[in-house]
């Protein structure tokens, strides 16, 4: 379930002064097991200062190019971020999981318009789905709205350029700057005005039949809204959280006692007990069961099961839809158990 594959890195390059690229090197015989959809994320596995650190970064090359490579942006007093842009270099092996993710691309052969909003670092599943969507159909058009704080600060902007270029007619690029005025840009941040620019007046010819939304979690509720506001049906828009704001941990029910869990991974059962306080993979994994997981934050997907028996409830939940929940899926890091037993099965997802 959470099988790790020790993959070399064939090169690092500079993306921005706080940005890198990694492009791993696929052996012919993992070939099959890291094929991807445009959109998905690989979950990195690597010991930092003496740590087992865990972190998901989408897939910004195209599932054409043959190769699996990640942009990751430095961020302050990070801990994988940092060491991918200090230490990493050219021929380290890190331990990498089998792309996952929904936020994909579906490529079904018929003429696509297809717009995107990504802000900073969202920009990499996109640039994924953007070189897919153009090079599926000769006639399928993709507009993209993509966020910075500068010019110097915007990753993937001479693949953006590679594309423009390619794409003249069918792939259209409006950039916002929020720290700083440049020619052809729009200055601020992605917002209801910016949104309704697009649809109501630059491409108000245009019938989206699709839009994916990268992001933090109020440029994709602000876009996503003024969507709706305008008539975009919930169905043709795809987002995937890259921050997520803090949930208060605030349930219906009561949390006091404990529970009796057990836990399916890779065919093998695994039985516990546990505090209803406590959420679900903390203590899966507090009991080095080798459950699957990444961000731990509700963000990624990579910690999903299935509840066989009993019942929990998530704190917070942006990725399962309400059918999904209905069916028994939970995000595990996000979920609270209520009743004196629960069943959670990681292999039937």
């Amino acid at each position: 379930m959470s099988d790790f594959h020790a993959l070399k890195i064939s090169s690092v390059d500079a993306l921005t002064p706080n940005a890198v690229a990694l492009t791993f090197e696929i052996p012919d015989n993992l070939k099959d097991i890291f094929s991807f959809k445009a959109g998905q994320y690989i979950t990195l596995k690597q010991n930092v200062n003496g740590e087992e650190v865990r972190r998901a970064y989408s897939i910004s090359s195209a599932p054409s190019s043959g190769k699996i490579t990640i942009g990751i942006k430095k961020v302050p007093n990070g801990t994988f971020s940092v060491y991918a842009n200090e230490t990493i270099k050219a021929g380290d092996v890190i331990d990498v999981m089998s792309p996952e993710g929904r936020f994909v691309f579906e490529n079904d052969s018929t003429p696509k318009n297809i717009a995107a909003f990504a802000a900073g670092s969202g920009i990499t599943p996109i640039m994924s789905i953007a070189e897919t969507v153009l090079e599926s159909h000769a006639d399928n058009i993709f507009v993209l709205v993509f966020g910075n704080q500068s010019l110097q600060e915007t990753m993937y902007l001479l693949a953006i350029q590679e594309l423009q270029n390619k794409y003249t007619n069918r792939f259209f690029v409006r950039y916002i700057y929020s720290r700083s005025q440049e020619e052809n840009a729009l200055f601020g941040r992605i917002e209801t005005s910016t949104v309704n620019f697009i649809i109501k007046n630059k491409f108000k010819e245009t019938d989206f039949d699709a839009f994916y939304l990268c992001g933090p979690e109020e440029m994709i509720n602000t876009v996503s809204d003024t969507l709706k506001n305008n008539g975009v049906s919930e169905d043709k828009i795809l987002f995937e959280l890259f921050t997520s704001s803090d949930a208060e941990d605030t349930l219906a029910e009561d949390l006091e006692g404990k529970t009796q869990v057990e836990v399916t991974v890779d065919d093998e059962n695994y039985s516990f007990t546990m505090d209803k306080k406590s959420l679900v993979l903390d203590a899966v994994l507090k009991e080095d069961i080798d459950a699957p997981y990444s961000c731990q934050g509700g963000v990624c997907s990579s910690c999903i099961a299935r509840i066989t028996e009993g019942k929990a409830e998530m704190v917070k939940n942006q990725i399962l839809t309400d059918a999904e929940v209905a069916e028994g899926l939970i995000l595990t890091c996000q979920a609270h158990p209520l009743t004196p037993t629960l069943k959670v099965d990681y292999d039937d997802v």
